[in-house]
């Protein structure tokens, strides 16, 4: 079962990834953020766009990124039923929004280990699927993040400890952030993780009581 609280729970259609404890997490972290609220916001990896419409919600200018048509759509669809604008983008990561700079960055992207066997990942499984060691998409917006951020600006990013939360500090510190983890949840597996527990049992990342561990990681670009 999901953990996510939403005013209006946003509509989320086959293929496109529906909130779940991750957004929670996120969104809880979200509110505690001071933003202006003229503030330029840019949610990457958007899925059903629950993040861009809790940060359109407090009066912010927010860009919705994914390189799902599908997800586009939803999230477009969504923020015009919640009433709040939303610009939504198609493309993959950064790249829809070059030349652009913001004050916030949200992203849940995907942070699950995927046996290398697999198939590169389709449909929903995009949302998830991320590489053998978790970090497919994960280094990536760590090095770029800070081309699109405005100095001072922060990037508030959602993954699971299966995907190495030190790396990641180690990967915003390497690009000049200042960066810590801000929020925690322990949850218990959910489909993806539970049908591949053991290979996950064989490389050392899961014990046996079969629940994962969330973190929000916030990082700052210094002015």
């Amino acid at each position: 079962m999901s953990g996510y609280l939403s005013p209006v729970r946003p509509l989320a259609p086959p293929g496109v990834y529906a909130p779940q404890d991750d957004t929670d997490l996120l969104v809880g972290a979200l509110s505690e953020e001071p933003l202006a609220p003229d503030a330029d916001v840019l949610d990457v990896g958007t899925g059903a766009g629950a993040l861009a419409l809790a940060a359109a919600r407090r009066g912010t200018r927010v860009t919705a990124v994914d390189v799902s048509w599908r997800a586009v759509w939803t999230a477009r669809l969504n923020a015009r039923l919640a009433g709040v604008p939303v610009r939504t983008r198609r493309g993959n990561l950064f790249a829809p929004v070059r030349g652009q700079s913001f004050d916030l960055i949200l992203s849940n992207p995907p942070y699950v280990p995927t046996p290398a066997a697999r198939t590169r990942p389709r449909g929903a499984a995009r949302a998830w699927d991320a590489g053998e060691d978790g970090r497919l998409v994960l280094d990536r917006i760590c090095r770029e993040a800070p081309v699109v951020l405005r100095p001072g600006g922060v990037l508030l990013m959602v993954h699971s400890v299966l995907s190495n939360p030190d790396r990641t500090l180690g990967r915003l510190h390497d690009a000049g952030f200042r960066a810590a983890v801000t929020h925690r949840r322990r949850i218990p597996f959910g489909p993806v993780l539970r049908a591949r527990a053991d290979w996950l049992r064989q490389r050392g990342l899961v014990a046996a009581d079969e629940k994962e561990e969330l973190v929000v990681v916030r990082a700052e670009l210094p002015c």
